[in-house]
């Protein structure tokens, strides 16, 4: 198959989704045209080094103040800032061009959109199909915004980002649901996301779910005797609304009465761009906050615990698959684990209230066999549920079966029309 596959960032070990799965894809024999975005010398830096992924990149340079402007110019409309966010009329140009060169048919078998914000260029794909024959549009949306900004409408601890939650969230709520009625294929990452979907656009679209991997040779387990001792890990980007919810419940409503028992336990807080209640969280002696890292991987295989207590959020939690990828036992929020089919007590450990959490602690910090056993438990977990060959290799069978029915449909219409 030829794929054009359109994504509003770079892909990269951040953005991990069309990461892994392009890298998959092209090692499964498929060509793969990449449309993308750069905003600044570090995706520069970033795309030069993932171009042995592709056949061929689109590239067009929309800064982050081009991308505000979008965003203001929206507010009159009845469009989610998201769905305007990375839009660049001159990466659309050169898409089409790419497409109808040296001809009036694409040379694309289907086309691959990812993400709220990439789903303009599908619908105006869209509208050219009144003009020239468009091959298949699938639009993976990862994760169902307007689900998550219904929680953090609620329950973010920042103000500014509840309001602008609260702003946007009937606009995004309309947007996704026309989006999933009428893309010939819509992914997504997890059943309660594909379920949130479907009840916005009144159960019209073809919706599947593709979970996220994990890299498996990358995130290998360190040694147990190696592990720094009564030592917790969380991590994220840490300017992220759920993240920064997720590391005040944890600093300021269980690490207290986790101290009181055991106070010789340290927390890494590690993940760029930290907000300042993040940053202040560092005055505390046990507490560590990273910033940026090179790597989470040496902090995943050094910790005693990686712990997860998300508070709200869609889709699936990438952190968490990595932790257990490297055989670090993983306490998490039942909404973290939601879109996983973990085994609580078998290869993870589950808490949700804050007296809870301070007993899943420590109650796995005073365990080192218990630990172990959960550890090598997710680790096998990941290795059977969450491999990116595998994910791709269903991903490939998703795009046969929808280029195979539009076939069938174009035969259809020839047939009725009078043409075959």
């Amino acid at each position: 198959m030829n794929i054009l596959y359109i994504t509003p960032y770079v892909p990269s070990l951040v953005r991990v989704r069309p990461y892994q799965i392009i890298r998959h894809i092209k090692e499964r024999g498929h060509q793969v045209t990449l449309a993308t975005l750069v905003a600044n010398r570090k995706e520069w830096n970033d795309l030069h080094r993932f171009e042995r992924y592709c056949d061929k990149i689109l590239v067009s340079e929309l800064p982050n103040y081009r991308s505000l402007l979008n965003c203001l110019a929206a507010l009159p409309s009845r469009l989610p800032l998201q769905s305007v966010y990375s839009w660049d009329a001159a990466l659309y140009a050169r898409i089409l061009e790419q497409m109808f060169h040296n001809g009036s048919s694409p040379k694309y078998d289907l086309i691959h959109v990812e993400h709220l914000r990439g789903s303009q260029y599908g619908v105006r794909l869209l509208k050219q199909r009144k003009r020239a024959p468009i091959p298949p549009i699938i639009w993976d949306s990862v994760d169902s915004i307007s689900y998550l900004f219904r929680q953090a409408a609620a329950q973010s601890k920042q103000g500014f980002g509840r309001y602008i939650t609260r702003f946007d969230l009937p606009r995004t709520e309309r947007r996704e649901g026309w989006l999933t009625a009428r893309f010939d294929q819509v992914l997504v990452t997890s059943s309660k996301d594909k379920k949130a979907l479907l009840a916005l656009s009144g159960g019209q679209g073809r919706v599947a779910v593709l979970p996220n991997g994990v890299d498996l040779d990358y995130f290998q387990p360190g040694s147990f005797e190696a592990r720094e001792p009564d030592t917790l890990v969380v991590s994220g980007k840490m300017s992220y609304h759920a993240n920064v919810s997720m590391v005040l419940f944890l600093a300021q409503q269980v690490m207290p009465r986790v101290w009181a028992a055991r106070p010789q336990v340290n927390l890494w807080i590690v993940g760029k761009d930290p907000v300042s209640e993040i940053r202040a969280l560092a005055e505390h002696p046990n507490v560590t906050v990273t910033g940026m890292v090179d790597s989470i991987l040496p902090y995943l295989q050094k910790a005693t615990i990686a712990v997860a207590p998300i508070q709200y959020g869609a889709g699936i939690q990438n952190k968490v698959l990595e932790a257990m990828a490297c055989s670090t036992p993983v306490i998490a929020s039942p909404v973290a684990v939601s879109a996983l089919e973990t085994v609580p007590g078998e290869n993870i450990v589950v808490a949700d209230d804050a007296l809870t959490w301070r007993d899943a602690i420590l109650s796995l910090l005073a365990s080192p066999q218990e630990r172990q056993k959960i550890g090598e438990a997710g680790r096998q977990y990941v290795e059977k549920r969450h491999r990116w060959g595998n994910i791709a290799e269903d991903l490939e069978q998703i795009y046969a079966g929808i280029i195979n029915t539009q076939t069938r449909n174009t035969t259809a219409k020839q047939k009725t029309e009078g043409l075959l």
